[in-house]
């Protein structure tokens, strides 16, 4: 049995190929990796998928040479607005290659922009019809623009050129309005820009009270990078969010799903400053034209008051008349009444008064016989305990020291003593003096 070496195997492979796919071919792929290398040849991976989107059908290599590459890679970013990268669909212009040690590869010697731009267009269509059977396109679009939208969260790469034009012109308005501006920043290209931009929006969406508004700026990169803005997830979070959002991405030729979804879309950072500044320019206009309409009416009313004031001043003196002589006669009246009341009050006083007086009369003749009765029984008590009598009766009264000695503890031996009788006195001294029971002290 005659057996092949693999390089043999190989190179008959090479030269099947060679000779019966010898002329370009026009193929149609997704674009599964792409890579540049130092060199400038750019590597790719080719896939298909099934319909479902999921199952990888076939895989190829692709190459494009250096050369090749420097003039296919301006001319289709121009075209497109894209850069090629991983998840477009392309169509290429390809030379099926076999090389004995590296095995089966396309060389891209052309590439169609236009397949790419309808594949753009036609996935934009799919994800915008999916957002409107969804019904959530115009949800942010039906939210009410704060009319002082003073508060302002960025979603924005803090080192972008258009994130520092938007901050200046609003710090920088010609009115003098003041914003808040918070950044939150995000990637604004490359693959990470829908994960990025919704984990920035899920901050905002968490502290939302603090904010009036949403912008999400880009100006300054390339408009190649576009594309990352078509995706259905970040959409249907613009869509879903709890405040307007402004996009400003800096471009004009097209939309990108973002900004349909938005509540607002312009085409630079400078023009979504300009739509707050302008904001709140309406806001403050309308107020000062309410201010005037009120200043206004107020003089117009005045002028009324006025005029009613001086109409009122001309009839008040006849009015005053009338209002004079209804009020005397009212006093009049209200003095009779009171003369008459006043009368009958003292009439009735009066004999309250003398009635009042003849029982006092009465009570005080009673309460002075009762007292003058006592008195007299009060006399002849006092009368008959005064010292005098009692010293008729045969008592006499002991003084020591010009005092009434009231105790024998009052008198020692040796006192001068005087003794009053009822007609005279005796005066001594104290030999001694004896207690009731007969002690000598």
């Amino acid at each position: 049995m005659d057996a092949l070496t693999l390089y043999e195997l190989n190179n008959l492979v090479k030269e099947v190929l060679d000779t019966n796919l010898n002329h370009p071919f026009w193929v149609v792929g997704e674009i599964l990796s792409c890579q540049t290398n130092a060199s400038g040849h750019c590597y790719m991976e080719l896939v298909q998928k099934d319909q479902s989107g999921g199952g990888i059908m076939a895989r190829a290599k692709a190459n494009i040479w250096r050369g090749t590459f420097a003039r296919l890679k301006p001319y289709f970013e121009r075209e497109t607005g894209q850069k090629l990268a991983a998840g477009l669909n392309v169509l290429l212009e390809v030379n099926v290659n076999f090389h004995e040690s590296y095995g089966y590869s396309l060389v891209v010697s052309d590439i169609d922009p236009t397949y790419t731009m309808g594949d753009m267009a036609r996935r934009r269509r799919e994800i915008l019809a999916r957002l409107q059977r969804d019904g959530v396109i115009d949800l942010n679009k039906d939210l009410s623009m704060p009319v002082l939208p003073q508060r302002v969260a960025v979603v924005s790469s803090a080192t972008a050129a258009g994130y520092g034009d938007f901050c200046n012109q609003l710090m920088h308005n010609p009115y003098g309005f003041r914003f808040e501006i918070t950044l939150f920043p995000a990637m604004m290209q490359g693959d990470m820009v829908e994960e990025s931009v919704i984990a920035a929006l899920d901050r905002i969406a968490a502290d939302r009270d603090r904010f009036d508004v949403t912008v999400i700026i880009r100006g300054g990169g390339s408009t190649s990078d576009l594309s990352c803005f078509d995706s259905y997830e970040l959409a249907i979070n613009v869509a879903n969010f709890p405040l307007p959002v402004i996009t400003g991405i800096g471009h004009e030729r097209d939309d990108t799903v973002i900004d349909v979804v938005a509540h607002t879309r312009v085409k630079t950072p400078t023009a979504a400053a300009g739509l707050l500044v302008s904001r709140m320019f309406e806001t403050s206009s309308y107020l000062d034209r309410l201010s005037g309409r009120l200043a206004d009416c107020v003089g117009a009313r005045m002028e009324e008051e006025r005029h009613r004031i001086a109409l009122l001043s001309q009839k008040l003196p006849s009015l005053f008349s009338i209002l004079k002589l209804r009020r005397e006669q009212m006093l009049q009246g209200l003095m009779e009444r009171a003369l008459g009341s006043a009368g009958r009050n003292i009439a009735g006083q009066q004999y309250r008064c003398d009635k009042l007086s003849l029982r006092l009369c009465n009570a005080t003749s009673g309460w002075l016989a009762h007292q003058q009765h006592r008195l007299e029984l009060l006399e002849g008590r006092i009368e008959a305990a005064s010292p005098e009598r009692i010293l008729r009766q045969g008592y006499s009264m002991v003084f020591v020291g010009g005092h009434v000695a009231g105790s024998v503890k009052g008198v020692k031996p040796g006192d001068s003593i005087s003794v009053k009788f009822s007609d005279g006195y005796a005066r001594g001294t104290v030999d001694n003096v004896e207690s009731d029971k007969d002690q000598i002290v």
